[in-house]
């Protein structure tokens, strides 16, 4: 029978015996809104626990900053600013700011830029692109009750109105994407990110896939966006074909809480027993750019696998690892696997990329991850501890084609739970 997996800006097709039964689990079937411009322009007037954005507009002379995510997410965000900016027309363009969200990521090139925004916003608008490792472009707001600094780009703090945009997807800590990281990791320094993301956050039971109730990792964004002044938000939701299913506007948190549960009736699904093998990809591009991101779809699968099972995972990886920040760096260090347990397990002071490496030595811990990828070569699989594969249907025939499969093929844009 024949299967296919989302990967690259393709898919990745592949054969298994008419013998082998497997289970899929994909999302529901949600239909991308007809009009989204129209339905955002609607949304923007009839926000969620806040006033219309037409009425935050107090002045020509006011300074207003929006967010937009970077190239590793899959946010349309050149559907949704030409109608936030249509909103805004009152305001001179030299007072209207652009931030790339970027966290801790390299910065996005001009081609990227133009890609994802389109060639009119990036000749007519300044963009700033956030570096978190610059301190001197950061502002530090005190301390939040978790005791861990906050520090904020100086730029996007000092904007009278500030607009987030992004899409909500489930997310592997911080419950779901979109919302306040925006701001937390998007426009925060590195002392705040390396707390925010750091081993005692991130491994609370509550921080995983579709939880934000007592998530401490969300718990912190939303006590933080707080103190950042007046903020709307414009989320959305959307389906694999990347087309708008939903608009979320208003209130940073209460439209995000919105969000959050549509996604959760959409595309969260519990199974009633584990898997011994799960076959999954990262969704396919931009989140499958590299190893770091596709870390995702190894924790969405290990949700559902046995104990000492198997998990199959295809991601392109053509930015390879990457080579920028700590992740590739720290997984060459170790020699065994064991290794790499013995030194998350010490006492340390937070690295940056140590989050992904902590998610992955715990997938790595419950169960064997063969990895299939035409931006690795097989050498850099087995130093990231991942055994290296050429096809999934061989795979399943080494590892035993007759155990309980699962196949995820839109990767973590689906989260089953048992």
């Amino acid at each position: 029978m024949k299967y296919s997996l989302l990967y690259g800006k393709g898919k990745l097709a592949f054969d298994l015996d008419d013998s082998i039964h497997a289970d899929i689990i994909s999302t529901k079937n949600v239909p991308g809104i007809y009009h989204p411009e129209a339905e955002l322009m609607k949304a923007l007037e009839n926000p969620i626990s806040t006033v219309p954005l037409s009425s935050l507009i107090a002045n020509p002379h006011m300074t207003v900053g929006i967010v937009f995510s970077d190239i590793t997410r899959a946010s349309p965000s050149k559907i949704m600013l030409p109608v936030i900016l249509n909103q805004l027309k009152a305001i001179p363009r030299e007072n209207i700011r652009l931030f790339n969200a970027l966290g801790t990521h390299r910065a996005n090139t001009e081609d990227e830029l133009r890609k994802m925004l389109g060639e009119e916003i990036v000749e007519n608008f300044r963009i700033i692109q956030n570096n978190s490792d610059d301190m001197e472009t950061q502002i530090y707001l005190g301390d939040d009750s978790f005791h861990h600094e906050i520090w904020i780009n100086r730029e996007f703090y000092d904007c009278d109105l500030k607009i987030l945009t992004g899409f909500i997807e489930p997310h592997f800590f911080a419950g779901f994407s979109g919302g306040g990281k925006a701001i937390i990791p998007g426009m925060a320094g590195w002392k705040t990110i390396f707390a925010n993301h750091s081993r005692d956050m991130i491994t609370q039971p509550n921080a995983t896939w579709g939880i934000t109730d007592g998530n401490p990792f969300y718990e912190e964004v939303n006590e933080i966006i707080q103190r950042c002044g007046q903020i709307f938000l414009v989320n959305v939701t959307t389906n694999n074909q990347h087309e708008i299913t939903g608009i979320f506007c208003g209130d940073p948190v209460s439209a995000h809480d919105a969000g959050c549960r549509f996604m959760k009736e959409t595309s969260m699904f519990q199974v009633p027993e584990a898997y011994d093998i799960v076959i999954t990809s990262n969704s396919g591009y931009p989140l499958d750019l590299n190893l770091y991101q596709s870390v995702k779809g190894m924790s969405a699968a290990a949700k559902i696998v046995k104990p000492g099972g198997s998990i199959i995972m295809a991601a392109e990886c053509c930015e390879g690892f990457p080579d920028h920040g700590n992740f590739k760096q720290r997984l060459f260090q170790e020699k065994k696997v064991e290794d790499l347990f013995e030194w998350i397990n010490s006492p340390h002071p937070t690295e940056q990329d140590e989050w992904q490496v902590i998610i992955l030595s715990e997938v790595l811990r419950k169960a064997k991850v063969f990895f299939y990828s035409d931006g690795l070569d097989d050498e850099k699989m087995r130093q990231a501890f991942l055994t290296p594969i050429h096809s999934i249907s061989d795979a399943v025939k080494n590892i035993h084609p007759h155990e309980k499969i699962c196949i995820l093929p839109e990767g973590p844009l689906t989260i089953p739970y048992l």
